[in-house]
């Protein structure tokens, strides 16, 4: 992780006395968009220009206000549902990814779409078709309603994955102490809060069958380190970011 940068500052506070009091900036790194924003963002920008505007898009392609404005500018139209999107028109699937019915539904309308989920959201789908494979229930960690969450937990027929939220819901769950369970996490979570909820998970089940590696992506887990590395030498810390995005929340 690279060190925080100092960053002079323009209007610096003053004390009782009115005397001006030098003020540290310290811009935490890295920080940023991800790869996967970045593509999500390249894939829309790209279908403008093939296929000329108006390109739809399913949900916000990333929580970003200044990026969705910037694109709607540029003609992309942004839905909730396929069912807004005209016939022969071009739609990009958005980063957080989504049920496997949308793509379905797209192809039996014959609309030209193209999948901008990230790429650590999709390994997370492919886990969850190979542990159902294996006749193993899921449990998912993650946030009720993200459009992440909606996605991964439509890869899979109903009632085969339930979703946990707090460390209080794995108490509640009332599965067999030998059933057959898996579980795999939302790539945007807060590294800390999910560590207790997947130590929650093992202590009650201690035969479930966890991912080979971790699913939260480490763009959000190296940004909730640099965060957790200049906190201690701020008076405040702020972050930029959506209200509605799981990254900024975290942070």
């Amino acid at each position: 992780m690279n060190a925080p940068l100092p960053v002079a500052a323009q209007k610096p506070a003053a004390d009782q006395s009115g005397v001006r009091l030098p003020l540290t900036v310290l811009v935490a790194a890295p920080r940023g968009f991800c790869a996967g924003v970045d593509r999500a963002i390249e894939i829309v920008e790209r279908s403008l220009e093939r296929y000329g505007a108006p390109v739809y898009v399913r949900h916000e392609i990333v929580h970003n206000r200044f990026v969705v404005d910037g694109l709607k500018a540029k003609g992309a139209i942004f839905v909730e549902e396929l069912d807004e999107v005209p016939d022969g028109a071009p739609v990009v699937f958005s980063a957080h990814g989504v049920p496997k019915s949308v793509p379905d539904e797209a192809q039996r309308r014959g609309l030209a779409y193209l999948d901008a989920t990230c790429p650590l959201v999709s390994k997370v789908h492919r886990q969850a078709e190979r542990h159902i494979e294996k006749d193993l229930h899921i449990v998912f960690v993650g946030h009720e309603g993200h459009p992440e969450v909606i996605g991964t937990m439509g890869q899979v027929p109903e009632g085969w994955m339930t979703l946990v939220e707090t460390v209080d819901d794995v108490a509640r769950l009332d599965f067999a102490a030998d059933a057959p369970l898996s579980f795999l996490t939302q790539t945007t979570l807060s590294v800390d809060d999910t560590a207790d909820i997947i130590a929650a998970l093992q202590a009650k089940y201690p035969h479930i069958v966890g991912p080979k590696a971790e699913d939260i992506c480490y763009a959000t887990s190296n940004r909730q380190a640099a965060v957790k590395a200049i906190a201690p030498d701020s008076d405040l810390v702020l972050v930029i970011g959506a209200p509605n995005s799981s990254n900024s929340l975290r942070l």
